[in-house]
């Protein structure tokens, strides 16, 4: 087991445990699940700086990170929807992160079987659409009223690159998913 891989296995680890803060009966708990979303989104890029650094990229490593990924979003994201359920941008918010990482999902698995997982890899928009989730996430979490408007401007912004993010990898994989013209 090496070091990239056990960072994945803690992040997946802290996901039970920020639910568990957050639903918390005290009012340092939203903050307190925010830390704990913030070590796990630290695990996230850690894993990776360690696996390309230290040379332990692994199969079960490219597939447990990016199942953690999507864990630890998509259950925060639903967790901030039970905070905002009255806001219906920022439950279109959530569901428009949590779809595209589905969709996107089973696009990378398909292009795989083609042999074209290189055609849908991540991208730099990606990084950046992550950066600004995972901003989003950690300040909502936090339920600081002085905060939340960086939230939901960070939320807005990942959300958008969601959006455009998408778009590029179906442009890139449509050549594929049109049928063939017979010969």
């Amino acid at each position: 087991m090496t070091l990239a891989n056990q960072l994945t296995l803690m992040r997946i680890f802290l996901i039970p445990l920020f639910v568990v803060v957050f639903y918390l009966p005290f009012g340092w708990a939203h903050f307190v699940s925010s830390l704990i979303f913030s070590v796990a989104a630290i695990t996230d890029w850690a894993d990776g700086y360690v696996a390309r650094k230290y040379n332990q990229s692994t199969p079960f490593g490219a597939f447990l990170d990016p199942v953690a990924d999507k864990l630890m979003v998509a259950i925060a994201l639903l967790l901030l929807v039970t905070l905002h359920h009255d806001s219906v941008w920022f439950v279109v918010a959530a569901a428009v992160i949590v779809g595209r990482e589905i969709i996107i999902s089973a696009l990378r698995e398909w292009m795989a079987e083609l042999g074209q997982r290189a055609s849908v890899a991540v991208s730099y928009i990606g990084k950046i659409k992550t950066t600004l989730q995972m901003t989003a996430i950690i300040v909502l979490l936090m339920d600081v009223p002085l905060l939340m408007p960086l939230g939901f401007i960070s939320l807005a912004g990942a959300a958008a690159l969601t959006l455009w993010s998408m778009v590029l990898y179906l442009r890139a994989a449509w050549p594929y998913l049109l049928p063939k013209a017979p010969d």
